[in-house]
């Protein structure tokens, strides 16, 4: 079990800095502070909405029984000022080596601490301190799903030089990012080739031979059920429902999905995209907003129309997100190499998993060891 005892931090550097505190809480108890969260989620320094309240709570309402996940909870001068869902684990993936880990599930596309602006040193440093004199049987620290590109990233990898503890990638992935100052249109001729952009003009003319094609884009909470019940159909009818992957296929992730756009669309933090075929959708997609970033939650389209290819002109209309003001990037949350989005979208963004030695000196000698033979099998690119 996790000790729940507040664990002190020392000021920042800065100039009359406010104290900093962290304590390892329940997560039910963040229940009670969902005004202050929602409040973090808007001056965090980088956007993560899988850290949100109205996604972390139903994630962890449904998708964590029987895992005791906390939360370390940051506070400056008494107000919320960072989190990151934790968990003690027996196991780190197929290995018997207990560690300390965030938490994560196969629907949430990344781990970035919530963290204030200004904040982020004196968060991991708290972090860091709270892990070595509570860390139990855990071997190390395992952060998951961390954007090498972001402020939050900066802040630990500083940290960790100026204070030199062993740390290492040991896994980077690189997905699908659109980020570009080019309208849409401008994007997908640089994007395609000539001979690709003509097909793709072929399909969408084939397709509007069978009827007609509107494209439908909602941001607010009118129709949302029923936008949900479509988009949970559309999903099972592919691959992903016959091979039981589907957020149909489990009461749980069902409930994941409407609960969670539900709560985005009434903070004004969720896109509805359809390609409608005589007013029936055969791509849908969801992504949440979360300035100065966004991000593609999940798409589905009726591959009894794959020869028109619905999904791709679905993400041209999607393009659009590129003439906001307010956004200027989206993450896919596609895995890497996706062999669609991967040949429309052109920039990436690497995301990765990090272990951090922790504890006394005999604990950070056998993460030495056991790291550098976990790097000698699966090389992931050398150190933080």
């Amino acid at each position: 079990m996790f000790d729940r005892q507040a664990h002190s931090v020392r000021k920042d550097a800065a100039p009359a800095a406010a104290p900093y505190s962290l304590r390892c809480v329940p997560w039910r108890a963040l229940e009670a502070e969902i005004a202050a969260w929602d409040r973090l989620a808007l001056e965090a320094s980088e956007p993560n909405p899988f850290f949100e309240s109205w996604y972390l709570l139903p994630s962890l309402r449904h998708l964590a029984r029987g895992q005791d996940v906390m939360i370390l909870r940051f506070e400056r001068a008494g107000e919320l000022a960072g989190l990151l869902p934790i968990l003690r684990t027996p196991r780190y993936y197929r290995w018997p080596v207990p560690n300390l880990t965030s938490w994560l599930h196969d629907n949430c596309f990344c781990g970035v601490p919530l963290v204030a602006r200004g904040a982020e040193a004196a968060f991991w440093r708290a972090v860091l301190d709270w892990a070595d004199g509570h860390a139990g049987q855990a071997l190390f620290l395992h952060l998951r799903g961390i954007p090498v590109d972001g402020p939050v990233h900066a802040a630990l990898s500083a940290l960790l030089a100026a204070k030199p503890r062993q740390s290492e990638v040991v896994h980077r992935e690189e997905r699908a990012l659109l980020a570009s100052d080019l309208t849409g249109d401008a994007y997908l001729e640089a994007s395609l080739s000539g001979k690709k952009r003509k097909e793709l003009r072929r399909q969408a003319s084939r397709l509007a031979e069978l009827g007609t094609v509107d494209v439908e884009r909602h941001s607010g909470e009118d129709g949302l059920a029923a936008w949900c019940d479509a988009f949970l159909a559309l999903e099972a009818s592919g691959w992903k429902g016959k091979a039981g992957s589907a957020l149909a296929n489990q009461p749980e992730t069902t409930a994941l999905l409407r609960e969670s756009l539900q709560g985005a669309a009434r903070r004004g933090r969720l896109e509805r995209l359809s390609l409608m075929l005589d007013g029936r959708p055969i791509a849908m997609l969801a992504s949440f907003l979360t300035p100065p970033g966004a991000y593609s939650f999940k798409t589905a389209f009726d591959e009894g129309y794959s020869r028109y290819s619905p999904g791709v002109l679905l993400q041209r209309e999607n393009l659009r997100v590129l003439e906001r003001d307010d956004i200027a990037w989206t993450d896919s949350c596609a895995a890497a190499d996706h062999p669609m989005i991967d040949h429309l979208w052109r920039q990436r963004r690497t995301v990765a998993r990090i272990s951090i030695a922790i504890g006394g000196p005999l604990r950070r000698r056998l993460f030495r060891h056991f790291v550098r033979a976990e790097i000698a099998r699966r090389p992931a690119g050398g150190n933080l």
